[in-house]
């Protein structure tokens, strides 16, 4: 059996790797490694698949965050409402904007943020929500956007963890994770769903307007050469990540497929465990599973992680320490009883290897030892 890893990128990169390596090569060939045509055949490409009528690649996903709520207008002291239970990113950009992060409760179901904790953190300083989409699911997408249309209010999406994912309304309308706020983001690390050969990230949405002032606030403030309407950043997408993101894009689906395969087979494995939970899937949103995370319950999670390292099997914890913990937001308003759901989470989640190159024997060899482990 070959080694167990949290994310298999050799063997995913292998499978594909004339199509890649004919990708990076046009552009070594080309030299064109700014703002070569496979960025604009990507974002063309990218915008088509979630139904988005822009997609604009920047660098990472935390600028993506940072671009959207610049393109918005947020100015210091504006109120910007996300989860607690999240990766620190999402916060850092309100907090680097002077904006004020304001840190709400999670469901105890999806992990996403709660809709009635955002309504009742609103105040007269709130300007904008930001929903995560969560392991590669949706945050509840229909009460959010209900509220911030009462409350005049912007949504920027993260959807760092779930492209692909597909959220459904009461009526029926289907819509892909990032295309139903104002804006959504997502991030091309490596290991995400799609993921490029370093870092990479896009923005997407349906207006316009904002997608020229994104564009434009991308690149240095600026639509005409030297002539700088606004203050801006420098972050692009590179030619070479969006020649391997070109590629890997057409792939997506099947390896959502093979993810959503893989929690199957953890889900009818561990649905009776004694001393854990597996995921909970809404009725209203696809799952992605960027994580199969598990929640534990009357075990130590240093021993089981200790006791699986072991044996060679790997895993993760997303996330150790709460937002509103980290020495960088604390805030005496909060205390722990803000935040009951995501504290627990914290102590006790635990992610299992969850990728496209998954082999069965190693699937069974996880699924034994585990089962052994939290029976």
């Amino acid at each position: 059996m070959q080694k167990v890893q949290m994310v298999d990128l050799v063997g995913q990169y292998n499978k594909i790797k004339p199509e890649i390596d004919e990708a990076i090569f046009s552009v070594l060939e080309s030299a064109l490694f700014i703002k070569g045509p496979q960025v604009k055949s990507f974002e063309d490409n990218l915008a088509n698949y979630l139904g988005a009528k822009h997609a604009i690649g920047v660098a990472n996903g935390t600028d993506a965050l940072q671009i959207a709520m610049m393109a918005l207008g947020l100015k210091p002291g504006d109120e910007v409402i996300t989860a607690d239970y999240t990766y620190v990113a999402t916060a850092e950009v309100i907090a680097l904007l002077q904006l004020k992060p304001v840190l709400v409760e999670c469901n105890p179901q999806t992990f996403t943020i709660d809709p009635i904790a955002i309504e009742k953190a609103i105040t007269d300083k709130t300007k904008a929500i930001v929903p995560v989409h969560l392991f590669g699911q949706c945050a509840d997408m229909e009460p959010i956007m209900e509220i911030a249309k009462r409350h005049n209010l912007f949504v920027i999406e993260d959807n760092a963890q779930a492209i692909g994912a597909e959220y459904t309304f009461s009526n029926g309308l289907k819509q892909k994770a990032g295309c139903i706020g104002d804006i959504g983001s997502t991030s091309f690390f490596p290991s995400k769903n799609l993921g490029c050969f370093g870092d990479g990230g896009a923005l997407y949405t349906n207006s316009d307007e904002l997608a020229a002032k994104i564009r434009m606030i991308a690149n240095h403030g600026q639509t005409i050469q030297y002539y700088h309407d606004e203050i801006g950043v420098n972050s692009r997408l590179d030619t070479l990540q969006a020649a391997v993101l070109n590629v890997k894009l057409k792939y997506l689906d099947g390896y959502i497929a093979s993810r959503q395969k893989l929690a199957d087979a953890y889900d009818k494995a561990f649905a009776n465990l004694a001393h854990a939970k597996i995921p909970f899937r809404a009725s209203n949103s696809t799952h992605v599973f960027h994580q199969y995370t598990l929640v534990l319950c009357g075990k130590d999670r240093n021993d089981v992680r200790a006791a699986l390292a072991a044996i060679g099997i790997p895993s993760m914890i997303y996330y150790p320490v709460e937002l509103h913990n980290q020495k960088a937001y604390q805030d005496n308003k909060y205390s722990y009883k803000d935040f009951p759901i995501t504290c627990e989470l914290c102590k006790s989640v635990l992610s299992l290897p969850m990728h496209t190159e998954m082999q069965e024997d190693q699937l069974e060899f996880i699924i034994q030892n585990v089962t052994k482990l939290l029976s």
